[in-house]
């Protein structure tokens, strides 16, 4: 994605590049050009002392490198001297010279702000911390341009160090949200109505005494005016559900490529469609025409019957696929998933034939999936056309993956966990369809809740970003992106395009349009299960209601870290709670019933925690404690004398009511409540009642109480989301 600056850009004096950054609303620093030391004397005087003083010229961009700048000048006669100084440092290259005399801004936090033109994303302004250890610290954050002055203000929260500026910070006060946001909005502004800039660099913008920024140097590249983004029709949902009605939801499929053996791809898809119980019709195709599976085969596609079959699965090889895309387009087939290899991935040759596939596809009005892909699922039609198992349960997650690998990993975790999928399908070389329309068509899709990524490279990144906020808009979507470490870091001679890795443009963009971005396998299919089974907080306060001590505490400290409001327990729910457990409760907010529990005290206690207007989400621990005492009793001895199978059946029902309760109260009051326990793998080898209640449910059981936290705060990211947009 990386790229370096154009070679014919043109770097604006200080001087001018504050001219022209004034003119988008850029507050700057008072400040004077002369040409001599007289003059920087006069201008210091008028200004007031103490003063900055500065070399400047059309061909002097870091000043600082080159010990171009003085501050704290006191007096005049410090002035001329060191304009004087200065002055005699200026070298022939750097053309024309000048003196900039500007007031002395003080303030303890420096940040970085600016445009960069990104090669997929286009324009995106940036904010990060600023100073001399920009580049060291790293902490930066990126927006395409334009944006909204609550994107820009969102922002902000992206930072590492974002509490520096939201709230006081030695003796200062917070910085004024606003104002950084109009600064962020005008760069926004600039970039569109000046395609020419190639990129602007203010460093540092310092944060005054009383809150407010402001601009001490700015750096500016003209240069060649960029393209405009070409007008897109996106078609709407009704149309997006047409398009892809022949891919998801086929009437009838041809296997094209079926073979008599079981490591081919057309044998694994055509056994996967039968093994599970596609609701469609199956045409297998083998030039052979033998009976496979029992089955018999048709030897050409013209023996299909004509608007019988929706989608044709190809396994064949790429030399005769032209010729079976026309023959499937005549009997009416409208979709084609290609697993064949060839394309893309086989060079310039390779390349050639999948432009020429997508032409084909484009002339026969064809939507086709691939080259190179795995396969496609629909569970709704029990639809598994893969060369890969597994055929997940049915759910409301729908996922698109780049990797075919991925998709398995998600789909092994919908076993898993028993949280299900809706859709899934393999991009493989994207050579038509992208992850882009995929996502535009989960938008629509009655069947999915949120959509699922995993994605490398991003070949558009205005059509992948237009396509992410249109279905943000409409549900969550989570991402986990791969290929991070291999991106690069751009050329440039500013700070802001430095600083431009590849990642942080697509991850400050992603943010931007409202995706959820986690950072692992494991992580992404946690948050999409927990988007596609829990209702939406609305708002932070959060309550930890756990039967041990050291969970809570343990859960509480991952509140805190994860920036969720950990709520000192309300009197009135306190003096409820009061009334059901003996005193030795912990009487806050973790909640710890100490043991004082009876039968029926944990899901009154749920209900009472989830019903209260001051909680929006609670974390629930302990779950499944009772039926690891019972397996313990189950599997020894004593067992079921002395009374132990009474007790054994006891205590698994009552795990499975505790479950029960959360997933209860979470419907009744419309609030996640996520229940977690390290029970849900290390008891994984005989069940454990208390996850496998919580599986009954339709919901995820967290393996800790860490894993819970971080997808409430996922669910709290999206819903504070749309309530700016």
């Amino acid at each position: 994605m990386s790229e370096a600056s154009d070679p014919e850009s043109n770097t604006l004096s200080e001087h001018d590049s504050k001219t022209l950054l004034a003119g988008f609303g850029l507050p700057l620093a008072q400040e004077v050009r002369v040409e001599d030391a007289a003059g920087a004397a006069a201008a210091a005087e008028e200004i007031g002392f103490p003063v900055v003083l500065k070399l400047g010229g059309d061909q002097i961009a870091h000043k600082s490198e080159r010990d171009l700048v003085r501050l704290g000048l006191a007096d005049a006669a410090s002035v001329s001297a060191a304009a004087e100084e200065l002055l005699g440092k200026a070298r022939p290259e750097d053309g024309a010279v000048h003196l900039l005399v500007a007031e002395m801004v003080r303030g303890k936090r420096e940040l970085i702000v600016g445009l960069v033109r990104d090669p997929q994303f286009g324009a995106c302004v940036v904010l990060g911390l600023g100073g001399i250890l920009t580049e060291a610290l790293g902490d930066v954050t990126f927006a395409a341009a334009p944006l909204a002055a609550d994107e820009a203000r969102a922002m902000v929260g992206r930072l590492s160090a974002s509490r520096l500026l939201t709230e006081p910070f030695r003796g200062e006060p917070a910085v004024d949200l606003d104002a950084l946001a109009d600064v962020l909005v005008g760069l926004g502004t600039l970039a569109e109505k000046r395609p020419d800039v190639a990129s602007v660099d203010v460093n540092p913008l310092i944060v005054r005494a009383d809150g407010s920024p402001v601009a001490v140097d700015a750096l500016v590249e003209v240069g060649e005016a960029a393209e405009p983004p070409a007008p897109r029709q996106r078609p709407d949902e009704a149309e997006l559900v047409a398009r892809f009605q022949p891919l998801f939801d086929p009437k009838g499929i041809v296997v094209a490529g079926v073979s008599s053996h079981p490591g081919k791809f057309g044998f694994v898809t055509f056994h996967n469609l039968l093994r599970n119980g596609y609701t469609g019709e199956i045409f297998p195709v083998n030039r052979e025409g033998t009976e496979i599976l029992g089955r018999p085969t048709l030897k050409d596609v013209s023996e299909v019957p004509e608007g019988a079959a929706d989608l044709v699965f190809v396994c064949t090889p790429y030399q005769v696929n032209e010729e079976l895309l026309r023959a499937c387009a005549e009997r009416g087939v409208r979709a084609a998933f290609i697993a064949s290899g060839g394309y893309g991935e086989a060079g310039e040759e390779g390349r050639q034939r999948q432009r020429e596939l997508v032409a084909l596809a484009e002339e026969l009005g064809m939507v086709v999936a691939g080259p190179n892909g795995q396969g496609v699922i629909a569970t709704a039609r029990s639809m598994c056309a893969q060369i890969v198992a597994p055929h997940p349960p049915a759910g409301r997650i729908s996922v698109a993956s780049q990797s075919g690998n991925l998709v398995s990993s998600f789909l092994n975790y919908a076993v898993e966990s028993g949280v299900g999928i809706a859709k899934a399908i393999s991009a493989g070389n994207s050579a038509q369809t992208t992850l882009a329309d995929y996502m535009e068509y989960f938008a629509a899709d009655p069947e999915t809740a949120v959509a699922l990524l995993y994605l490398e490279g991003v070949p558009d990144g205005r059509r992948f970003a237009d396509a992410l906020r249109f279905t943000t808009e409409r549900k969550p979507v989570v991402l986990v992106k791969g290929g991070v470490a291999a991106e690069g870091k751009r050329a440039a001679a500013s700070h802001t395009g430095s600083l431009a890795s590849d990642d942080a443009v697509f991850d400050g963009v992603a943010r931007q349009c409202g995706a959820i971005r986690a950072a692992n396998v494991e992580e992404a299919f946690e948050w999409a299960a927990t988007f596609a089974t829990q209702p939406l907080p609305a708002g932070r306060r959060t309550v930890v209601f756990t039967t041990a001590g050291g969970w809570g505490v343990l859960a509480a400290d991952a509140c805190a870290e994860a920036g969720l409001e950990l709520i000192p327990l309300p009197e009135d729910l306190r003096a409820a709670i009061h009334e059901l457990v003996p005193p030795r409760w912990s009487q806050n907010n973790p909640i710890d019933l100490a043991g004082g529990e009876t039968r029926d005290t944990i899901p009154k206690v749920m209900d009472l925690v989830a019903g209260h207007p001051d909680v929006d989400a609670v974390i629930h621990l302990g779950v499944g404690i009772q039926a690891a005492q019972a397996e313990m009793f189950k599997s020894g001895e004593f067992y079921p004398e002395h009374g132990l199978e009474r007790i054994v059946e006891y205590h698994q029902r009552q795990d499975r009511r505790f479950a029960a309760a959360a997933a209860e109260a979470s419907e009744r009051h419309g609030k996640p409540v996520l229940t977690a326990t390290e029970l849900a793998t290390t008891d994984r080898h005989y069940g454990n009642a208390g996850p496998e209640g919580v599986k009954e449910q339709g919901r995820l059981c967290y393996p800790s109480a860490h894993r819970a936290v971080r997808a409430l705060r996922a669910l709290v990211d999206y819903a504070e989301a749309r309530k700016v947009r």
